[in-house]
């Protein structure tokens, strides 16, 4: 009988060996480039979104805000992780730490871990978590100091609408807008400071009141102001009151009564040293003279008048809307170009150049202007043409004087009631308060806007017919697909 040939091993050991040790070098490679490719994400990374509803871009205001933190903040999403708007919330978040590490980010699900919810109301001192305001809040905190809880109520923006039935009708709270960044930014800049800016709002002269009337009343422009973390105090400058030394910007919106002499001579004191101004007027001052204009020509600015006309870019007949300067590129206006500003019965405001200026001269830049097809009510029989309605100033100290407050920076516009309540909603109104007390205020990291980041619905329509059609489509030949290639793999396999 024949001896059964005795099977060789497919490998010897030195191929084995060989195989392994090339198994463990690739192995080795792929970590290290895996390693390498994190090192670099967590450095320079780009991110690719599958869809747009996933991408959440933030601005270029809150990045300046991000990049020029030096202070570690802690973010606190106390949230219920089933709510709708947690997954938005916490994606934001992770976009805040993403620009810059030092923004910690932690979640606590006060119905599902308990204990983590009561140190949070104990550290925070929130309360009885049974309490509605004590629900789904987000709390900003750096190094100790005050912290700011922002309740999520205030996230977003609903509007009641009515929901088509032939029965009865129906209501329901639609979602419009989401207001995460803007708030959050806020927070973030309010916690990370020493102290606010701090604005003194003039008083005494039938200035607009800070209420809520839609015609007059600046709630909404206060309301900007503590959004860029301003705080606003009233000023009056009667008797010996003079401009606080704490005054960060002085405001003066639309004054009608005359401004007494002692009062602007106190004004023109603090521009002198290195104060910023935001200068509105109104038109139906007294006499169109509120006696502003006069310390304002000091510094080369020049406040016409009559009114301002414009027929071809109105909506209601004494309102225009007006475009930013593209020539002079202003930075205080500079994102805003292309836009339009809308204004009510404006009147002209110019610079005037001075000849053989001084290197500290103050330099007038025109922010907006009409187009070339506005008259002047009280002129109408002058051609129309171009004219100026909003104007910069920036003036430095002499030579080897350094003073009190830096450099002077002043913004003159001929309307005060584009910032009204109403008003400040159109157009580039509302953006243009804000680049404007950024860049009175000297923070160029802030010279953007943020707005809401508007929410889309989209419905699908279909007729019963074709409602039809796409149910046998998903139950009945998508699934019969599948199995006929089944099928047909098996009866293969099987010859």
């Amino acid at each position: 009988m024949a001896t059964e040939p005795q099977l060789q091993p497919s490998f010897s050991p030195r191929r084995k060996w060989s195989i392994g040790l090339d198994v463990l070098a690739r192995t080795l490679v792929v970590l290290a480039v895996v390693l390498m490719i994190n090192y670099l994400s967590a450095q320079y990374f780009m991110r690719f979104f599958a869809s747009s509803q996933t991408q959440i871009a933030l601005s270029s205001q809150t990045v300046g805000v991000l990049k020029s933190l030096t202070n570690q903040i802690k973010v606190t999403l106390y949230y219920d992780k089933e709510d709708l708007h947690y997954p938005t919330l916490l994606a934001l978040l992770k976009e805040y730490r993403n620009v810059n590490r030092r923004i910690q980010v932690a979640t606590v699900d006060y119905l599902w871990d308990a204990a983590a919810a009561q140190k949070i109301k104990s550290d925070y001192k929130l309360g009885d978590s049974t309490g509605e305001n004590e629900k789904n809040l987000v709390i900003f905190e750096c190094e100790g100091r005050l912290p700011k809880i922002v309740p999520g109520k205030m996230l977003a923006d609903f509007t009641l609408e009515q929901v088509p039935n032939e029965k009865q009708p129906e209501y329901r709270y639609k979602f419009t807008a989401f207001n995460g960044e803007k708030i959050f930014t806020a927070c973030v800049l309010a916690v990370s400071s020493l102290k606010p800016f701090r604005a003194y709002y003039l008083q005494g002269h039938r200035e607009h009141p800070v209420s809520g009337d839609e015609v007059s009343g600046y709630l909404n422009f206060a309301a900007i102001l503590q959004q860029n973390y301003v705080h606003v105090e009233p000023l009056a400058l009667l008797g010996t009151n003079a401009v606080p030394m704490d005054c960060n910007l002085l405001i003066i919106a639309g004054p009608i009564d005359e401004i007494d002499t002692a009062e602007l001579e106190k004004i023109s004191k603090y521009l002198d040293q290195g104060g910023r101004l935001l200068a509105l007027f109104n038109s139906a001052a007294k006499d169109r003279q509120s006696g502003l204009a006069r310390i304002l020509a000091r510094s080369g600015v020049i406040v016409g008048d009559s009114e301002i006309v414009d027929v071809a870019n109105s909506l209601k007949g004494n309102d225009i809307a007006v475009g930013f300067s593209q020539q002079q590129q202003h930075p205080a206006v500079r994102p805003l170009v292309g836009s339009r500003l809308y204004l009510i019965a404006p009147r002209p405001v110019t610079g005037v150049a001075a000849r053989n200026a001084a290197a500290d001269a103050p330099k007038v830049s025109i922010l907006a202007a009409s187009a070339e097809t506005a008259v002047l009510r009280g002129d109408p029989k002058a051609p129309p043409r171009q004219y100026s309605v909003a104007v910069a100033v920036e003036k430095g100290a002499p030579p080897g004087v350094v003073t009190e407050r830096g450099s002077t920076r002043i913004i003159v516009v001929g309307d005060s009631f584009f910032l009204a309540n109403g008003p400040i909603n159109m157009y580039a109104n509302s953006d243009f308060a804000r680049m404007a007390i950024n860049w009175l205020l000297d923070r160029p990291h802030l010279l953007e806007g943020i707005g809401s980041q508007p929410v889309h619905e989209y419905h699908i329509t279909m007729t019963q017919a074709q409602l039809q059609t796409v149910r046998w489509v998903l139950l009945a030949i998508m699934p019969g697909v599948i199995l006929l290639l089944g099928g047909l793999i098996w009866l293969r396999r099987r010859k």
